[in-house]
């Protein structure tokens, strides 16, 4: 069996600068779901929220738009590159589609439980893992075409999904439960005891793999370092004006245009405050692009670059499990350490709906130093994992994390 993590080579060797890209977001992202465990009030409020927020919390969330994008993006690189290792493309689909399936019932059973530790599973959440599984499964069938084909579609998906946001539902029926898989984020009520948050819808995603699916020719063994990086800035380059110009006059692309506001900086903020669910074409553009001219900038320094960030971008798989349950148990500690009964972190519906949580919860520097608390505890674990998979023969376990 074929690992399911998104590693990137070139032939034999690791390419650093995708694992230390990789890492970083990684770390972001822990950032970020440390915030919702721990801070006040998180369950019940929204950091972009102009009205509520402070620049250092809306940042301290902004920052973390770069993770499902860079991810999502970077999983297509590697279906790429694992199919130059195939023998037939009919290899890499079922690759693909099992591969997909599997991340799906990972984002189903395990993920869910990391989340709300509700072992009656009465809340799923269907989130990035589960948007990059359904993506898998659909490239699996994508393979089959060229790459400017593929192309295609990707450009197509990434560009045009906008296009749909006016379509919304607000129903039950099996055609509804579609749609907001694939492109409108909804909380539905089975009944009182069970909730489905539908937070990734995943045309936009399938889309965004596509493309990360040809960007990944760049790849190769025979394909010029040079050439690469050149290539890389300039389409990051292009695709940050692109966001720039696009959002300074609110053309199409974003379904909530930016507004001048009380003070530059929350006009600024107004600026950068785009849709993530479903990620718009503002919202695509302003993150792959930094993204993309720091793969650039950073490819020279190769293996020079910061050791642990690489072995967080090894592991990311093992990384994401991993640190779910670690944030979520260090959550029920804090509210024992207040006083309060641990179980109201099990976030059952009916625990979410009963609002609980709404007065619970730290301040943002106390966030800060139990990140960088999680990031200590995690990198001997990731750096044990590392070794051992590098290390040991392979094993069933072993290649699904």
């Amino acid at each position: 069996m074929q690992r399911t993590d998104t590693k990137v080579y070139t032939g034999n060797n690791r390419i650093a600068s995708i694992d230390f890209l990789r890492g970083l977001v990684m770390i972001l992202m822990a950032l970020d779901h440390v915030r919702m465990y721990f801070g006040y009030g998180t369950w019940y409020a929204e950091p972009t929220n102009l009205a509520t927020t402070t620049p250092l919390l809306f940042f301290t969330r902004w920052i973390t738009h770069f993770c499902a994008p860079v991810f999502v993006f970077l999983a297509g690189a590697s279906a790429f590159l694992h199919g130059t290792r195939k023998a037939s493309i009919k290899e890499t689909a079922w690759y693909l589609f099992t591969r997909g399936v599997w991340l799906i019932l990972v984002e189903l059973v395990i993920v869910n439980l990391a989340w709300t530790f509700d072992i009656t599973y009465s809340f799923h959440i269907l989130q990035v893992i589960w948007a990059i599984g359904v993506s898998m499964v659909t490239l699996s069938a994508l393979v089959f075409l060229r790459n400017g084909s593929v192309f295609a579609v990707g450009m197509a998906l990434v560009f045009g999904h906008n296009l749909l946001d006016s379509i919304t539902v607000q129903g039950t029926s099996a055609w509804d439960f579609i749609w907001y898989a694939l492109h409108q984020p909804k909380s539905v009520f089975i009944d009182s005891t069970h909730i489905i948050n539908f937070v990734y819808p995943v045309l936009p995603w399938i889309g965004l793999m596509a493309l990360g699916y040809v960007f990944g020719a760049l790849y190769r063994k025979d394909f010029p370092v040079e050439q690469r990086r050149r290539w890389l800035l300039i389409i990051g380059v292009c695709a940050t004006l692109l966001f720039l110009a696009l959002r300074a006059v609110n053309l199409y692309g974003e379904p909530h245009p930016w507004q001048t506001q009380d003070s530059p900086a929350f006009s600024l903020l107004s600026f950068l405050n785009t849709t993530k669910y479903p990620p718009s074409l503002h919202f695509l553009l302003m993150t792959m692009g930094p993204a993309l001219i720091f793969l650039s900038v950073v490819e020279p320094a190769g293996r020079r670059l910061a050791r642990p960030v690489i072995v967080f971008g090894r592991v990311p798989f093992f990384f994401y499990i991993v640190h779910l349950y670690i944030i979520h148990a260090l959550a029920m500690l804090m509210l024992l350490y207040k006083g309060r009964d641990w179980s109201e972190y099990i976030l059952s519906a009916r625990g979410i709906a009963s609002g609980s949580l709404s007065n619970f919860g730290l301040g943002l520097e106390a966030v800060y130093l139990l990140w960088i608390l999680v990031i200590v505890l995690l990198y001997p674990l990731c750096r044990w994992y590392q070794k051992y998979r590098e290390n040991s023969p392979p094993k069933w376990w072993v290649s699904y994390l």
